[in-house]
């Protein structure tokens, strides 16, 4: 697993912009004015769960995602 070390200030920066847990498991994207997080999983239909980025990307929110890649831990 990588952490914050293994970037320098420029990258870690980037990755603070783009996801919405930088350094976490999560690979959803961070929500922004221009990028808000106002739609729904398309498996668990819960609202406000991906941003149009994540949608884009084919994404389900991070409850699904651990649920189907990790049996829920």
């Amino acid at each position: 697993m990588t952490g914050r070390e293994d970037y320098d200030a420029e990258e870690w920066a980037d990755i603070c912009e783009t996801f919405a847990d930088p350094g976490g498991n999560s690979a959803l994207r961070a929500a922004t004015k221009s990028n808000p997080r106002n739609l729904s999983c398309p498996n668990c239909k819960r609202r406000n769960k991906l941003t149009p980025a994540d949608r884009a990307l084919g994404y389900q929110c991070d409850t699904c995602a651990d649920l189907a890649e990790r049996g829920g831990y």
